[in-house]
């Protein structure tokens, strides 16, 4: 299973239905705020993944799903500088917790269609990522995306079938 979990309005539901159906997301699609938790089917090929996708609001509580999670995508919205601080501190809670010590990780740069490109740069800094990487134990990739354009859908759909 697929965790997808990252800060309120990090635009997680509509990149999960982006990497669903690329058709299904343009300009004009909204979502509503997860209040809980979703839980998407995705089939590639003859496989079928499960992602299940936990609200920011529910992040106090988001151990009690780490039970047999592989793989943690975190989303982090790069357009809002003010939630980096945030994000960081959600993300180096998950990174710590006993659970996902085996877990790989995708960290998902995401609404880069509004931001410009110099606030990835600007985000990796304020997490602190290269020093982060080198403390980790978990395999960590990192993946610039935007749910209107598709930028990203590949690497994310390659990351999530992968072993």
């Amino acid at each position: 299973m697929v965790l997808c979990i990252g800060p309120k309005g990090s635009g997680k539901t509509l990149l999960i239905r982006k990497i669903q159906n690329p058709l299904d997301v343009d300009e004009t699609t909204s979502t509503v705020p997860t209040m809980g938790t979703n839980i998407s089917n995705l089939l590639v090929g003859d496989k079928l993944y499960e992602i299940r996708e936990l609200g920011g609001g529910i992040a106090p509580i988001w151990s009690k799903y780490f039970q047999n999670v592989g793989k943690v995508m975190f989303v982090i919205d790069t357009s809002n500088l003010c939630q980096i601080s945030e994000a960081g501190v959600l993300l180096y809670t998950v990174l710590v917790h006993p659970l996902l010590q085996r877990a790989k990780f995708l960290l998902v740069l995401s609404k880069m269609d509004h931001s410009y490109r110099q606030m990835r740069n600007e985000a990796l800094l304020m997490l602190q990522m290269k020093r982060l990487q080198k403390e980790i134990k978990q395999k960590m990739t990192i993946v610039e995306a935007s749910a209107i354009t598709g930028e990203g859908r590949e690497e994310i759909l390659k990351w999530i079938t992968e072993n």
